[in-house]
This record gives C-alpha cells, structure tokens and sequence, in this order.
C-alpha cells in the first residue's frame, strides 16, 4: 500500500475501528480483553496479478460486511463448534503448513482419519467447485457440510452446538447486529465464508509475485527465473494456469488408480451422480480431481488427495513423468517432459519461489 493510498483510507480504517470497538463493548460481558471485532481486511482485496480475473462471486444472500469477516474469522478459529471442542476450521487450514494440516489426510472430531487430504484455503473464494471432487458449489455450503460431517462431527449435534454459541454473550450480540437474528446452523457459516473470502495472495506476498507482478527483478534467484522457463516449457502451466495456478478443472493422472476396486477412490466421477454406465463422461471423470493451486505449494506437503506423495520432489517427478499409468490417465494434458536433474532442480527453485511469507490468517481473541 503506497503512503498516499494510506492516508486516503486512514479516516475509513479509523472509523472502523471505533465501530469495532463498540461492538466489542457491548458484546462481551467479562472482563476486559482485546477488542475481538477489530481486524480491517479489505473486504474485497484484489492484488495486483488477480485484478483480471472474473471478479470474486460474492452470494447476493451474503453480501460483505465488515463485522461480518469479523464474526466469521472468530468462529473460523473456534473450537466449540466441533462436537468434542477439538476442532476448528483453522485446524485442518494452518499458515505453517500452507494453509492445509500437512497430513496425508486430515483428521476429523473423534480423532478419526478422513479420507482425503485437506486442500489449502488460498484463493479459495475464487473457486466455483469445492472439494477434490468439486461436489459443493458455495463456501458456505462447504462449511457447513464439513461441521456436520467427519471433520466436525456436529450431525446429530447441531442444536446442542448451535446453543452453546448463541450462550456466548459476545457471539450472540454480534449475530444480533450482523444478521439480526441468535446464530443458526446457516448463518454461522456464512460468517465464515465472508472470512474465508479475504484469504487472498498474489500481490507482494511471495518471492514470485514480488519479481512478477512488483518487478523486482532482485527479488527471486536466477536458478528460480530458469525454473519458470521449465514450468512452461515443460506445459505445467497448462493446468496450473494463471496468477492463482489452477485450471479449477478436474484431471486424472494416476493417483491412487492402483487400489483396490472396493477401495477406489473415484474422485469427480462420485459427484455427478446422475451419469449413466455409458456415458463417455463417466470416463473423463474417473478418477478425476481438482488441480491444487501451487501457491505456498513447498509448505504444503504431503501432496494430492491422498497425501502419497511426500515431498515436493517425488510430486514433480510423478507430474513430469506424465503421471501413472492407467485407463483413464489425462493424456491430452498430461504428458511425459525430458527433464534433466539441473532442470528438476530449478523447477522445484521456482516452485519455492510461490511460498507466502505474509500470511494473513491470524487468530484473534475469541468471546
């Protein structure tokens, strides 16, 4: 932010900020503590690199505000909605880790093992198609699927949790100003998804952007300018594509195809329910998953829907190899690339040239 855009924006921040701290007032009722309402992210924030893409879909049923973010980045972080008070969302989506748990797959409530891996949040509220198999259409929708199922366990718990939140003097005042209602299973989760849409990283967040978007030709090594020359050259970009490094498409390329048939995971083929036997898609999708951004890619190991891979190298040779073997593969953008080991070498350079260091998801106090 130059200094003249800060001193244009200071009144606004400023009022906000004295906005926050009255909500915070009269919400809480124990003794005093950091105002929880005070965090001023842009609500729309558009870095430079993302101001081309199509604008972020924002639900007319949710529009944004900012004491909504606010509300939704507290219960982003709160355990207490899990049923066994053992889980928040920012359990499975840490900033260490690449906003993702660095398990090869997540744990739920009840310490129980799921069965995928958990994605990173970056970007996300880009996305049209949530999940590995794009089965969810909304933030809000994905939030509130994965509170009632394995990675909360809120199901058959929903009142009793829903109860213990609108308890919370805090909570239930802001619910009150924010939705003018006591939280409820949906609203809960569209104050999250309002939150989950500011986490947002392209612009001077990383090495890449900082020589790519900024200019600063200082800013990343010569060995890392090569590896972008490979990226391409090589066509991962042709489903990494883009300033957010995906296609949002759905690819097979061979991961976990090897399983047994009772234990396969089929991926994007098991959310289009009402695809016949002979339907040629049912092939194209077999298999299929979504193409993870590669933003903070070096932290976010291990890597695909099942966390097989276990570093970064043994991901790039699967991928520059062409992926592995099987009927349904994507061959028309799959496809084996000649690598020498200096030009691995300089891909996976590149590829550490995405990691964030100015993470933004940071907890506040909660009521």
């Amino acid at each position: 932010m130059t200094i003249a855009n800060w001193q244009r924006r200071m009144p606004r921040i400023l009022f906000v900020c004295f906005a926050a701290f009255a909500v915070f007032a009269v919400a809480c009722d124990s003794k005093p503590t950091e105002p929880v309402s005070t965090y001023t992210p842009e609500l729309l924030p558009i870095p430079a690199g993302l101001e081309k893409l199509e604008p972020m879909a924002i639900p007319s049923s949710n529009p944004m505000t900012q004491e909504k973010v606010a509300l939704g980045r507290q219960l982003f972080f709160d355990k207490r909605l899990s049923v066994d008070g053992s889980r928040s969302c920012y359990s499975c989506h840490v900033c260490e880790k690449g906003l993702t748990d660095g398990l090869p797959k997540a744990i739920g409530a009840g310490n129980k093992q799921l069965t995928r891996s958990s994605p990173t949040l970056w970007n996300i509220g880009y996305h049209k198609e949530l999940y590995w198999d794009g089965r969810s259409k909304s933030l809000e929708a994905q939030g509130k699927a994965a509170w009632q199922g394995g990675n909360m366990g809120a199901k058959d718990h929903e009142a009793e949790i829903v109860a213990k939140i609108n308890a919370v003097a805090g909570y239930k005042a802001q619910f009150q100003k924010v939705f003018g209602k006591d939280a409820d299973a949906d609203n809960i989760f569209q104050a999250v998804a309002a939150y989950e849409r500011t986490i947002v990283n392209g612009n001077d967040e990383t090495p890449f952007d900082r020589w790519q978007v900024k200019g600063d030709q200082s800013a990343v090594s010569d060995q890392v300018k090569r590896g972008y020359d490979v990226f391409k050259s090589a066509n991962c970009n042709k489903c990494h594509d883009g300033h957010l490094f995906t296609d949002m498409q759905f690819h097979n390329v061979g991961i976990g195809m090897d399983a047994e048939p009772d234990k396969l995971d089929k991926g994007r083929v098991a959310a289009l329910k009402d695809l016949k036997d002979d339907d040629p898609e049912k092939v194209k999708w077999t298999g299929a998953f979504k193409t993870p951004t590669l933003r903070d890619v070096a932290k976010s190991a291990p890597y695909f829907h099942d966390g097989s891979a276990a570093t970064l190298e043994e991901a790039v040779e699967i991928m520059t190899g062409g992926g592995k073997p099987n009927k349904f593969l994507d061959k028309a953008n799959l496809k084996k690339a000649n690598l020498t080991k200096a030009q691995k070498e300089d891909l996976i350079a590149f590829l550490k040239s995405l990691s964030t260091d100015k993470c933004n998801v940071t907890e506040p106090k909660l009521p």
